[in-house]
């Protein structure tokens, strides 16, 4: 099921993975719910399927569609974005050291410091915006840099063609996780990354209905043999349902971006503007410290952006509290417009500044949304 040779994303968007089923003609994606598939006497294959946690019908024409809006030769969708994350760095062999970046999202943290010890895996994290201290960081062990970009949750930009450089030069391979961003806005693989990372059950999936993840290669080798045998035997496969409704989404994806972008900037440029605002950090603000890099290998800027209120903690969460279209949750991506208090939700271990607010901003009318912020600032 490849994707057409010579579309553009949009198109590729709307047919990638969906041709029509062979055996009604239905135009959109049958659903394959099985859990087995029937085999000859000795294991024959009759269709090609054997049990669905293994490869199957619908995550099939997902993954198809998945590698065809990212520019990847093959992609491998998983149960969620965490689980697609541990089967790459669970790939690593013992011994390794991966460079992380010093902002960035705080469950990729969480496993470094609680379960990569015991792999023997190492991690140095770093600002990867400083190419110098990324260079200063490596060792002769690193296997993986692996990046955000847009970063989550204060929107930093990176240099994936300077990282990328970077990790082949020592032989190690460059992970993306390009959540922020969605194939609609960055392809690192065209930068040269190795390996991209979605949670599919943000922006892809797009309506907050639907947990997943997926890694895209750039090289359907080794490493992606690896990886697939690994899901097949652990069995963090995603479900046919949460396949075929992120197939769904995908559909869509370019279009909703493109209004979370509108929106995102009008919502950017008017808190930018408010004396009740230390800061915000959205990539597609010229006071954006990677602006010009931004706009060299993004198409647009994204849905996402984090701002500080001046007051400190409590001045935030009063902030949020009188939002009304915002609604206070975590995760992002959705139809609906969100915010969320980084540090209280990171626990413990937080690092995130106190007074500092992620929005996800989603579909809404833009006049209603500038109006609930004003309301809440003012």
């Amino acid at each position: 099921m490849g994707a057409r040779e010579g579309l553009h994303p949009h198109t590729l968007a709307v047919h990638a993975g969906g041709e029509s089923d062979p055996a009604t003609g239905a135009i959109a994606a049958p659903i394959h719910l099985s859990t087995t598939f029937r085999h000859g006497p000795a294991g024959e294959l009759e269709a090609g399927y054997e049990y669905v946690r293994g490869p199957n019908p619908t995550q099939d024409r997902l993954e198809a569609a998945l590698a065809a809006i990212e520019g990847a030769q093959a992609a491998l969708a998983f149960a969620s974005g965490m689980a697609a994350i541990d089967h790459l760095f669970a790939d690593l062999p013992p011994g390794s050291h991966v460079v992380l970046p010093n902002d960035f999202y705080h469950g990729v943290r969480a496993l470094a410091r609680e379960f990569l010890p015991a792999r023997g895996i190492s991690v140095s994290m770093v600002d990867q915006t400083d190419v110098m201290a990324l260079m200063a960081a490596l060792t002769p062990a690193t296997r993986l840099i692996w990046a955000e970009t847009p970063s989550n949750p204060q929107c930093r930009v990176v240099d994936l063609e300077a990282l990328a450089a970077l990790a082949h030069a020592h032989d190690a391979i460059l992970g993306v996780d390009s959540t922020f961003a969605s194939p609609a806005l960055q392809n690192p693989i065209a930068l040269g990354a190795d390996v991209v990372m979605h949670s599919t059950t943000k922006y892809i999936g797009g309506h907050g209905d639907v947990l997943g993840g997926a890694l895209c290669f750039a090289r359907r080798d080794e490493r992606f043999e690896r990886i697939a045998r690994r899901r097949y035997i652990q069995g963090a496969v995603m479900a046919p349902f949460n396949a075929w409704l992120t197939l769904r989404g995908i559909r869509s994806l370019p279009a909703r971006m493109a209004w979370h972008c509108r929106n995102a900037r009008a919502v950017a440029e008017s808190l930018a503007a408010h004396p009740a605002v230390e800061a915000v950090h959205w990539p597609g603000l010229a006071s954006h410290p990677q602006h010009a890099l931004a706009a060299k290998q993004m198409r647009d800027f994204g849905g996402m952006l984090s701002v500080r209120i001046r007051g400190g903690r409590e001045a935030a969460l009063a902030f949020a509290g009188r939002l009304r279209l915002f609604t206070n949750a975590t995760s992002l991506g959705g139809v609906e417009s969100l915010v969320e208090h980084r540090a209280s939700v990171e626990g413990a271990n937080r690092v995130s500044p106190e007074n500092l607010l992620r929005l996800s901003v989603g579909l809404e009318d833009t006049r209603d949304l500038l109006a609930d912020l004003s309301q809440a600032l003012d």
